[in-house]
């Protein structure tokens, strides 16, 4: 079997990770996660959202962690900006791309945004328009590509309507996320080849979650199709919502500790990647919740 020879990965622990803890993490602690990552070797930083402090109260110092940052030349750093007013805020910042989504399911959209799947679209069509007239990179990620907590099991067509309506509007990389965790390799598979209709293979990327222990083998399922973009979690921070004390993302300290076995090159350092995770875990009080990180710490340990 062939695999890809190398794999991005793009860390979304500083906004993704962050964003459901209940205490406020100081803006100089989420700015030193950012340094510790780019030092690590990361290239590709989701840093922070651009939405209402009211919804997302843990993202209210965007713009602070934003011009914080020390940028490292090669690094993208990516904000989360969910219609125009928030997109008009994160422009002052400076990001290199910004981040879209939209849901797979009616019912989530309806849930999570107050509107269908086709009115989200058009509520992001300016924000694209606005962001490539300037020069700034548009991603969109579908969000419960293969399972949602209203509406249960996610067909792929709809994986390729969100597809299509994102190509259409601008919309430049499309990331398929298993928001929930509950894909399995051959659903995961579905969902990425019903992406694959309307995005080459070097625009599309994989978003899993551990909720049930399945992210690892879903990103080798995707390995497989040719899939060498992915996102992941420093120390496995972020929750599920929808799934109760359930693992959120993936973490990346274990997607790089298979990849490294697998002699998959991703310019990532696992040591300096597992101190970065330490270094969030410690201030959050407890462990990395990830596997390959608990592993090493303990070794260095022993």
């Amino acid at each position: 079997m062939k695999f890809p020879s190398k794999v991005k990965l793009v860390d979304v622990g500083p906004r993704d990770g962050l964003q459901n803890e209940k205490e406020p993490v100081p803006a100089a602690v989420k700015i030193e996660l950012v340094h510790r990552l780019q030092d690590a070797g990361l290239t590709e930083i989701e840093v922070t959202s651009f939405v209402s402090p009211k919804w997302v109260p843990q993202m209210a110092d965007n713009a602070e962690v934003m011009a914080g940052i020390r940028r490292k030349p090669g690094v993208r750093y990516s904000v989360l900006t969910p219609n125009m007013k928030g997109f008009e805020a994160a422009v002052a910042s400076k990001p290199d791309e910004i981040v879209v989504f939209g849901a797979a399911s009616e019912a989530f959209s309806q849930r999570n945004i107050n509107c269908s799947i086709a009115e989200s679209m058009e509520r992001f069509a300016p924000v694209v328009q606005a962001a490539r007239a300037q020069g700034i990179f548009v991603r969109g990620a579908i969000s419960v590509a293969v399972g949602c907590p209203y509406q249960g099991e996610v067909d792929p067509q709809g994986v390729e309507l969100v597809a299509r309506l994102m190509k259409e509007i601008g919309v430049q990389h499309c990331g398929v996320a298993d928001t929930i965790g509950v894909g399995t390799p051959r659903k995961v598979q579905a969902a990425m080849e019903a992406a694959l209709r309307h995005y080459a293979i070097d625009d599309l990327s994989g978003h899993f979650h551990d909720t049930y222990g399945q992210a690892l083998v879903n990103t080798m399922a995707c390995l497989e199709l040719g899939i060498w973009q992915y996102d992941s979690s420093v120390a496995g921070l972020g929750g599920c919502p929808y799934a109760k004390g359930a693992t959120g993302n993936v973490a990346t300290e274990d997607v790089v500790y298979m990849l490294r076995g697998m002699e998959i090159d991703t310019g990532i350092d696992l040591d300096k990647l597992i101190d970065a995770g330490k270094y969030i875990s410690d201030y959050l009080g407890r462990k990395p919740n990830s596997r390959a990180a608990t592993a090493i710490l303990n070794k260095r340990a022993g």
